[in-house]
């Protein structure tokens, strides 16, 4: 079977459960909204909801999506950068519980680490201190990361180092993997939207992106903008929120609905959608049926609180994922 290799921003996950919404405004975060935070706020934070219900795992986007590969099955690894802290071991400690193999750099600065602050209706606030995982270099990356993978799963949110970013795609290119990129968030898109594109044509074969992030590449709407990035790679998928997802690829436009779900928290539904369909292509099944698979995922992980899922959970998921196979 084919192994993935992830790369993303290193974050333990601290999922918050909030009483109201005021609260957000005494942090000055806007509520829905994604804000990077210094040190002394992620802790300040963290104090001011110490006597709230909370969970914590290790996270960011890339490691979501191959927590859930790993669950699935897949063999993976993930490549990161952690602090010599407390939070940096917790991180490599649960990838290794998870069967994922840790391929982590250290630094001195703290682990990163995302507070999330979950509303009542299931809208999720975040106050992110990335912290050692910015640390991570074009000197950490070496063509022996890649060795023995097939598959690479890489996140938008590094073109902050677009060196780094690059080197990493170019060196999984040479060594024949086929590249997965998830463009993770619009204002980056807008901000680097020369930058995508030009190494979604050098080096990506599946790209991942939601109807903000494909209309801030392209100036256009999503089917739209869909079809002008398929001339740059294999296949686009979009994904819709509570209206589903489309993909295109090359037997067209394939449309794909929702699994049923009572949503309590919409955390790592696009990094679990990502997991599913990348599955469903690394056992050669047809578009559909891998949109189908990255459904049922994220379907069930908004019906739970954080983007983690307990055995019982995943037991029950993969009985379902082997019913779409059959």
């Amino acid at each position: 079977m084919a192994r993935v290799l992830g790369m993303g921003n290193a974050l333990v996950d601290i999922i918050t459960q909030i009483e109201n919404d005021k609260i957000l405004e005494s942090f000055g975060l806007p509520r829905g909204s994604m804000t990077l935070v210094d040190l002394d706020t992620s802790n300040f934070i963290h104090a001011e909801t110490a006597g709230m219900t909370k969970s914590k795992a290790s996270g960011g986007s890339a490691a979501n999506t191959i927590h859930g590969l790993a669950h699935l099955g897949i063999d993976t690894g993930f490549v990161g950068k952690v602090g010599n802290d407390d939070m940096g071991t917790f991180f490599k400690k649960d990838m290794m519980v998870n069967k994922i193999n840790p391929i982590l750099f250290r630094s001195m600065t703290e682990t990163g680490r995302a507070m999330a602050l979950i509303s009542k209706d299931s809208e999720r606030t975040f106050a992110t201190y990335l912290g050692a995982a910015v640390d991570l270099s074009s000197e950490d990356i070496t063509h022996g990361i890649f060795k023995g993978y097939d598959y690479f799963y890489i996140e938008g949110y590094l073109v902050q180092d677009q060196k780094m970013f690059e080197k990493a795609l170019r060196l999984a290119a040479t060594a024949g993997l086929k590249i997965c990129l998830d463009l993770s968030s619009y204002n980056i898109v807008a901000e680097n939207m020369e930058f995508f594109k030009s190494i979604i044509a050098k080096y990506v074969n599946i790209l991942f992106a939601n109807e903000e992030e494909i209309r801030a590449l392209t100036n256009k709407l999503p089917e739209e903008g869909a079809n002008e990035i398929k001339e740059l790679c294999d296949i686009v998928a979009i994904k819709l929120g509570a209206e589903g997802s489309f993909c295109v690829c090359d037997d067209g436009m394939v449309r794909i609905g929702v699994r049923p779900a009572k949503a309590l928290d919409t955390t790592g539904a696009g990094d679990l959608y990502s997991a599913g369909f990348i599955y469903g292509l690394m056992k050669g099944l047809p578009a559909e049926i891998c949109g189908k698979m990255g459904a049922v995922l994220a379907g069930r992980v908004i019906e739970l609180i954080g983007a983690k899922m307990d055995e019982a959970n995943w037991e029950n998921l993969r009985r379902e994922i082997a019913s779409l196979e059959a």
